[in-house]
């Protein structure tokens, strides 16, 4: 894992921060905003310094869009942070604040931070605060919360109850449940009335016993099976005949901003002519994202489409694969989430599907050229420094770059999102 490394008084280093993101859904359990948070240091060792760190490289590293969107960015921030001048870099509208509670050592300094906090709010900027918020220290801050956050790794499921009810009585603030890994948690905090939800419990498989693959998913897989084998033009578009809404999500996708097409592709002929059919095998992998099967929340295909375009990135910036790998890089990260979208295992779903090996090793053994750049990818959503670090070492590829390339894959996926 990178380390911290000095740098002169004034001037701010990136090359040591490695961005980590954690999804944050809403009631309808689509992303709602990220947290972005610095995996190279631990909650306590944050300070002015690495929060200034963290809020240059959202804004220098991503583009308008990684900042300026619909989704929410979290950042964590110290007391002193947040009187920097980084903050004036940021428009209040685009970020939310998260603030710690002080160390009990400081509680006498609880009422001293009010002044700071209150500017703060009065800037228009949004603040999120843990549950402790809740306590009778710090009830002169409650009204400038704008979110409050309860741990599921921390509380006991049965002060959970009484930690909700009490911040609904007592404060206008979204609530937000943190660390909720499991269908159950999910269930128990909604139905407290929790409609902000931070974890990655939506995208575990849930192998549901006799699952069929629906027709429109069953059309997609015939789409990308006759693209792998280099069918006539016609054959593929008799399949997209039998499928208007498929012909019609697969224009709007090519079409759509995060292409950047110069022409505009009026049918699926016009698309091979433009496209050619290992770029359509790509996009063809995508539309398998806006084909949510049941239960499955539409975060999932976001986070697939986040993945699969960091995985490009990233193997571009590598000079370890080939060309053709790069392409092969965005289905893997696309189906990196095929069972949870199909509701099966990952072997039973690539049965019905012709994949290059390079893809199914990477997606069924974790092996081959293209695995370290999934292993990657995944560890940039989850707190497994090991496996961040292992992976990219083995690449080659330093913090900034891999940086770079997620907030351009948050970005990218945002202009999806909005075609949508």
């Amino acid at each position: 894992m990178p380390q911290q490394t000095s740098t002169p008084a004034g001037q701010i280093s990136t090359t040591s921060l490695a961005i980590a993101r954690q999804a944050i859904l809403d009631e309808s359990r689509e992303i709602f905003g990220y947290e972005l948070f610095d995996r190279s240091i631990v909650s306590n060792e944050h300070s002015a310094s690495s929060d200034a760190q963290m809020m240059f490289s959202v804004l220098s590293l991503g583009n308008e869009d990684a900042v300026s969107s619909k989704k929410v960015i979290f950042i964590n921030c110290t007391h002193d942070s947040l009187a920097g001048g980084h903050l004036d870099l940021v428009s209040p509208d685009r970020v939310v604040l998260e603030i710690q509670p002080l160390p009990i050592s400081q509680a006498d300094q609880i009422q001293n931070k009010f002044p700071n906090l209150e500017g703060i709010r009065r800037r228009g900027f949004r603040m999120a605060f843990d549950y402790s918020i809740l306590t009778r220290p710090y009830e002169s801050w409650l009204p400038l919360a704008s979110f409050i956050k309860f741990d599921l790794s921390i509380l006991k499921p049965e002060a959970v109850g009484s930690f909700i009810k009490l911040a609904q009585a007592k404060s206008q603030a979204q609530l937000i449940a943190e660390k909720v890994e499991s269908l159950r948690q999910y269930e128990m905090v909604s139905g407290l009335g929790v409609k902000l939800f931070q974890g990655y419990w939506f995208a575990k498989p849930v192998v549901i016993e006799g699952q069929t693959i629906r027709p429109a998913q069953a059309t997609i897989l015939q789409l990308i099976n006759l693209v792998r084998k280099q069918a006539s033009t016609s054959e593929i578009e008799e399949v997209l005949k039998r499928d208007p809404t498929l012909s019609f999500n697969l224009l709007r996708f090519i079409n759509s901003a995060g292409f950047g097409m110069r022409t505009e592709v009026t049918s699926f002929k016009h698309a091979v002519m433009l496209l050619g059919l290992n770029r359509l095998f790509k996009w063809a992998a995508l539309l398998m994202t806006t084909s949510h099967a049941g239960d499955t929340p539409p975060a999932v295909g976001t986070t697939a489409v986040v993945r699969g375009r960091l995985m490009e990135l990233l193997a571009t910036d590598s000079d370890q694969v080939s060309v053709e790998e790069r392409d092969n890089a965005f289905v893997v990260g696309v189906f990196s989430l095929l069972d949870t979208m199909l509701g099966m295992s990952m072997e039973a779903a690539l049965s019905s599907i012709t994949l290059p090996a390079a893809v199914t090793d990477a997606l069924l053994f974790r092996k081959g050229p293209l695995a370290p750049f999934l292993e990657l990818t995944i560890a940039c959503e989850t707190g497994d420094d090991a496996a961040f670090a292992a992976a990219a070492t083995a690449l080659k590829l330093d913090s900034n770059q891999v940086n770079w390339a997620h907030l351009q894959a948050l970005a990218w996926a945002e202009t999806l999102t909005q075609a949508n």
